[in-house]
C-alpha cells in the first residue's frame, strides 16, 4: 500500500468516525400512512426504556389508533406548544421545552409536518435540525412521498402535488433509516378496517391515493431510498478500509429558469446520489433582460438545489455552451443534464443550439437530455400559433422606416437616377435591425422586399418575379435582418451585463473604501448601513451586542426602522447558527426582514436586517450583491476588533512598562531620602546629647532637605496624575511674564545659593492670562533640571521674548547636551529611570509634568540644541489680548 493510499484511507475513516459521532438521527420510513412506522418508533422506545435509557416523547400523532395510543403508557410525554393563529389555537412542538429537557433520545413524529406560522421554524425538519446540533438523539417517521427529489415521480404516479416535503440533504444525517413494510392488499385492507383514516376519509383515500398501483409504486421508491443511502454508506465504510472506488465526476444541471428547471434539480440530486458523487446547479446569465415569472423560477431552483444539498452557482457570459463547457472543466463536472423543453427551428437548422454545440464540442462529457413532454408540447403549440408578437411601437417603428424607404425610392428613382434602389431598402432593414429584435428584423425585411417588388423591380405594380437579382436582393434582406439583430441583441445583452456587474462592482468598490476610512467598528457599521441601503435599495439595519448582551441596531439607514419580536427572534436565530433567517428563508419567515449574519460560527460579530419596501424577493443579483457586501462589511468589523485587541495590547505593554518604571523610580526615589531622614534622625535620637551643636545642627539640616525632597517629588506623582486624568483645574489670571520668572529663580537659588542664573528680559511689559503657580512650577523644573547638568561655575541663561502672538521662554544651559535622537523622549514620564536625564537624583517626572502644564494652556515645550554645547528648553506660550482699563 503506497503512502498516499494510507493517507486517503486514514482520511476517510477518520470521516467515517466524525460522521458516526455526528450522526444522532433514526428514521422510520414507509411507502405511505398506515404502514406502521409510529408503532415500530414507539416499540424501539419501549424498548430502550426498558435498557435504562432516558427516553421522552416530543411530539407523536395516533391518529385515534388505540393500539399505538397504548404504546406511550409509562414515557415522559413533553408539553406542546400552544400558538394562535387566524383567530384558533393551535398545539405544535415545542422546541425550547425540548432543549431545556434534553433527553438521551426524543421521538419527535411527522417530519415533513408544516408547522403554523409565526412558530421558530417553517418546518418541522428544521426543528429536528437544531436539536440535532443541541446533541439531542432524535427518532422520526417520515413517507417517501414526502422526499424532495421525489416531488415530481410522486406527482406523476398518483395525480398529487404533495406539498409537505424534506429535502434529501436532511436525510443524510440519518444514521439508520428502517423500511417499514406493508404489502398494498393488507394496507388496504387497514384502511377499509378504519385504523388508517375514520371511515368517511377512507372511501375517497381509497379511490385517489391507495390504489394497489400507487402504493406498488411507492413501495418501490421506498427500496430504492433506503437501498441508496445503504450504498452510500458502504461507498464510505469501503473507502475508509482501503476499498477502491471509482473516481466521482460531479454532476451538474443546467437550468434556464423555464418551468421544468425544478424538475431537473431533483433528477441530478437522484442521479448523483445514486453515484454517490457531488452534483451542482447553474444559471448562465446572458445578460438578456427576464420577466419576473422566470426569474422566480431561477431563484427557486436555487433555493431548492441548495436545500437538496447540491451547490447553485450562476454564470455571466453571452455564449452558454462557452460559460458551461468552461464550469465543467474548471469544476471536474463528468456529466451534464439538460431539459429539452423548446423547439428551435432555426438553431437546430444550422446547428447552434445549445444540445449540438454540448455534443460537437463536449466530447469528453456525458450529456443526459432530460425529455418533458408536457413543457414541450405546449412548445409546439406556441411555435406552430406563435403571431407575430412584439412590442407595437417596434413594429410601428418598422413600419414607418419601411415606409420612409419607399418614398426615398421614388425620389430616387424620379429625380436621382439611382442605379439600384435596394441599397435603400438594405439601409433601412439595417436601421431596424439594429435597434430592435430579431422577429422586427425580419418583419422589416419582409416589408421592404414586398415595396421593393412592387413598386420597383419590373414588372411593377405586381409581386412577380422577372429578375434573379431580385431574388439576391430578398435574400440578402433577410440576411442583413438576421445577422444585424443577431449582433444588435447580443450587443445589448452584453451592455445589461456588463451594466450590472459595473454596478456590483462599483457599490462593492464604493462600500470598499468607505470601510477602509473607517476608524472603529461603530464607523464600519454606520457606513456598511448606509451602503446596504443605498445598493440593495431597501432599508438596512446592523445589529450588534449591547453591554447587556442583548442584540440592538447599532446602526441604520432608516431611523422609523423599527424591529418586530419576529424580527428580533430571526436575528437571534441568526447569529446564534451564522445562518441566514427571517424574510425569504425557511426559519422564522414570518419576519419582516432578511437576516444576514456578520462573522462566522467561531466569531459573531452582528446581524445585518434588511427590509424591502415592496415585499417581494431580491433576485439573484441582489441577493449575491447582499452576501458580498455583508462578508465585505463583517471583515471590516473584524478588522476593528483585532486593531481594537491590538491597541489594547499597546496600551496594555506601555502601562505595563510604565508601572514598572514607576515602582523603579518609588523604590528609588522614595527609600534614597528615607533611608537618610531615617538615619540622620537615628543619630540625633541616640547621640544627641554628646554631639557637637554643629553636627546636630547639620543633621536636623540635612532632615529638613531630605523632607523637602521627598515632598517634591510626592506633589510631581499628584500633579501627573491630575494631568493624566484632566483634574487639574487652571486658575487663570493676568499677571507679568517676568513676576512668573522672578519667582521661578528666587526658587531656585534656594536649592542651589552657588549657581549663577542670567536673565535677559524683554524692555515692556508682557502679560500673560494663565494659571500663574502652573506656569511657575514648569518654569522651575526646567530650571532645577538645567542647574543640575549644569557644570561649576557655568552659568544658567534664561532668555525671554516676544515673536509674533506668542511668548517664548528660553533656558539654557551648558551641560553635557542631550542626543538628537532622544530630545523628544526627555517629556516622557520616567524616562530619566531608562537613561534620563542623567542627574543622580533625577526622577524623569519634571519634563512630562512641565509639558503637561503648558500644554493645559494652549502651549507648548521642545528642547534644542544649546549654544555651542549644552541644551536649549522652550517654553511656547499664547498671547492673549490684554484686558482694557
Amino acid at each position: 500500500m503506497t503512502e498516499t493510499s494510507r493517507e486517503a484511507r486514514a482520511d476517510a475513516l477518520l470521516d467515517v468516525v466524525q460522521e458516526d459521532s455526528h450522526r444522532r438521527l433514526k428514521i422510520f420510513l414507509g411507502a405511505a400512512p398506515g404502514v406502521g412506522k409510529t408503532y415500530a418508533m414507539l416499540s424501539a422506545a419501549r424498548e430502550l426504556k426498558r435498557q435504562g435509557v432516558d427516553v421522552v416523547i416530543g411530539l407523536v400523532e395516533t391518529h385515534g389508533r388505540v393500539e399505538t395510543a397504548a404504546l406511550l403508557e409509562g414515557l415522559e410525554v413533553l408539553p406542546r406548544l400552544v400558538l394562535s393563529y387566524q383567530g384558533r389555537d393551535f398545539t405544535e412542538f415545542d422546541v425550547d421545552g425540548a432543549l431545556a429537557r434534553k433527553p438521551d433520545i426524543l421521538l419527535v413524529d411527522e417530519l415533513a409536518h408544516r408547522n403554523v406560522p409565526g412558530s421558530r421554524h417553517e418546518r418541522r425538519w428544521q426543528d429536528i435540525a437544531e436539536l440535532l446540533d443541541a446533541g439531542i438523539e432524535v427518532y422520526t417517521a417520515l413517507n417517501v412521498q414526502h422526499l424532495e427529489s421525489l416531488n415530481d415521480q410522486v406527482r406523476r404516479i398518483t395525480g398529487i402535488t404533495v406539498r409537505e416535503t424534506v429535502p434529501d440533504a436532511f436525510l443524510d444525517r440519518a444514521r439508520d433509516i428502517v423500511l417499514v413494510d406493508l404489502p398494498p392488499r393488507e394496507l388496504i385492507a387497514r384502511l377499509r378496517q378504519g385504523k388508517v383514516y375514520m371511515p368517511e376519509t377512507a372511501a375517497a383515500a381509497l379511490d385517489a391515493f391507495f390504489s394497489p398501483t400507487n402504493l406498488g409504486a411507492l413501495r418501490e421508491l421506498a427500496v430504492d431510498t433506503v437501498a441508496g443511502h445503504v450504498d452510500s454508506d458502504l461507498r464510505e465504510h469501503m473507502l475508509a478500509r482501503g476499498g477502491a472506488m471509482p473516481v466521482r465526476r460531479r454532476v451538474m444541471a443546467a437550468i434556464d429558469g423555464h418551468a421544468q428547471s425544478e424538475y431537473l434539480v431533483r433528477i441530478a440530486r437522484r442521479i448523483a446520489e445514486r453515484r454517490g458523487a457531488p452534483w451542482s446547479v447553474v444559471f448562465v446569465d446572458t445578460g438578456a433582460t427576464l420577466d419576473s415569472t422566470r426569474r422566480e423560477r431561477v431563484d427557486t431552483a436555487m433555493r431548492l438545489a441548495r436545500r437538496l444539498g447540491g451547490d447553485a452557482t450562476v454564470l455571466r457570459g453571452h455564449a452558454i455552451a462557452d460559460e458551461l463547457l468552461l464550469h465543467a472543466d474548471r469544476e471536474g463536472v463528468g456529466q451534464i443534464i439538460l431539459g429539452r423543453t423548446r423547439e428551435r427551428l432555426l438553431a437546430r437548422m444550422v446547428g447552434r443550439s445549445l444540445t449540438q454545440q454540448l455534443l460537437r464540442r463536449g466530447a469528453h462529457l456525458e450529456l443526459t437530455i432530460v425529455a418533458t413532454p408536457t413543457e414541450r408540447a405546449q412548445a409546439r403549440r406556441r411555435l406552430r400559433l406563435m403571431p407575430a408578437r412584439g412590442r407595437r411601437d417596434e413594429y410601428v417603428f418598422a413600419t414607418v422606416v419601411t415606409a420612409i424607404a419607399i418614398g426615398l425610392a421614388f425620389i430616387a428613382d424620379r429625380y436621382l437616377s439611382v442605379a439600384n434602389l435596394a441599397l435603400i431598402f438594405l439601409t433601412a432593414v439595417m436601421t431596424v435591425a439594429v435597434r430592435t429584435r430579431m422577429a422586427v428584423a425580419v418583419y422589416t425585411a419582409i416589408l421592404c422586399f414586398l415595396g421593393y417588388n412592387f413598386f420597383f423591380a419590373p414588372p411593377r405594380y405586381t409581386l412577380a418575379i422577372s429578375n434573379s437579382d431580385d431574388v439576391l436582393a430578398v435574400t440578402l434582406f433577410l440576411a442583413v435582418a438576421l445577422i444585424c439583430s443577431r449582433l444588435a441583441t447580443r450587443l445589448a445583452s452584453q451592455v445589461e451585463s456588463l451594466r450590472a456587474a459595473h454596478d456590483q462592482s462599483h457599490a462593492l468598490l464604493t462600500l470598499g473604501q468607505r470601510l477602509t476610512a473607517s476608524a472603529d467598528a461603530d464607523g464600519a457599521r454606520d457606513v456598511g448601513a448606509a451602503a446596504l441601503a443605498h445598493g440593495l435599495r431597501c432599508d438596512a439595519a446592523i445589529l450588534a451586542r449591547d453591554v447587556e448582551h442583548h442584540l440592538q441596531i447599532a446602526a441604520h439607514s432608516n431611523p422609523e426602522l423599527k424591529l418586530t419580536a419576529q424580527d428580533l427572534a430571526a436575528a437571534e436565530w441568526c447569529e446564534q447558527h451564522a445562518e441566514p433567517a427571517g424574510r425569504f428563508t425557511d426559519t422564522l419567515n414570518a419576519a419582516r426582514c432578511w437576516m444576514l449574519p456578520l462573522g462566522s460560527e467561531d466569531r459573531r460579530l452582528g446581524v445585518v436586517a434588511l427590509r424591502f419596501e415592496n415585499g417581494g424577493a431580491p433576485d439573484i443579483e441582489r441577493r449575491s450583491l447582499a452576501l458580498a457586501m455583508v462578508q465585505d462589511i463583517g471583515q471590516a468589523l473584524e478588522r476593528a476588533r483585532l486593531a481594537s485587541e491590538l491597541e489594547g495590547a499597546r496600551v496594555q505593554g506601555e502601562t505595563e512598562r510604565l508601572r514598572n518604571a514607576l515602582l523603579s523610580s518609588v523604590s528609588h526615589d522614595l527609600r534614597s531620602p528615607l533611608a537618610s531622614m531615617i538615619g540622620s534622625a537615628g543619630t540625633l535620637s541616640s547621640y544627641g546629647e554628646q554631639l557637637p551643636a554643629g553636627e546636630r545642627q547639620e543633621l536636623l539640616d540635612a532632615i529638613l532637605g531630605e523632607g523637602q525632597r521627598l515632598d517634591r517629588y510626592i506633589q510631581n506623582l499628584l500633579d501627573m496624575t491630575r494631568l493624566g486624568h484632566g483634574t487639574l483645574k487652571l486658575n487663570r489670571d493676568w499677571t507679568d511674564a517676568e513676576e512668573i520668572v522672578a519667582s521661578a529663580v528666587t526658587r531656585l537659588r534656594k536649592l542651589f545659593p552657588e549657581l549663577r542664573v542670567d536673565c535677559i528680559l524683554p524692555n515692556e511689559t508682557v502679560l500673560l492670562f494663565v494659571h500663574p503657580a502652573l506656569i511657575e512650577q514648569a518654569l522651575f523644573n526646567i530650571l532645577e533640571n538645567a542647574a543640575r547638568f549644569s557644570p561649576p561655575g557655568e552659568a544658567v541663561r534664561v532668555l525671554v521674548r516676544v515673536a509674533g502672538d506668542r511668548l517664548f521662554i528660553d533656558v539654557v544651559d551648558r551641560g553635557p547636551g542631550i542626543p538628537e535622537e532622544e530630545r523628544a523622549r526627555i517629556f516622557d514620564m520616567f524616562y530619566s529611570v531608562a537613561r534620563g536625564d542623567r542627574a543622580p537624583q533625577g526622577t524623569g517626572l519634571g519634563l512630562a509634568i512641565c509639558r503637561g502644564m503648558i500644554g493645559a494652556h494652549g502651549g507648548s515645550v521642545e528642547a534644542l540644541p544649546g549654544e555651542g554645547v549644552g541644551t536649549t528648553i522652550r517654553i511656547s506660550l499664547p498671547l492673549p489680548t490684554p484686558p482694557t482699563p
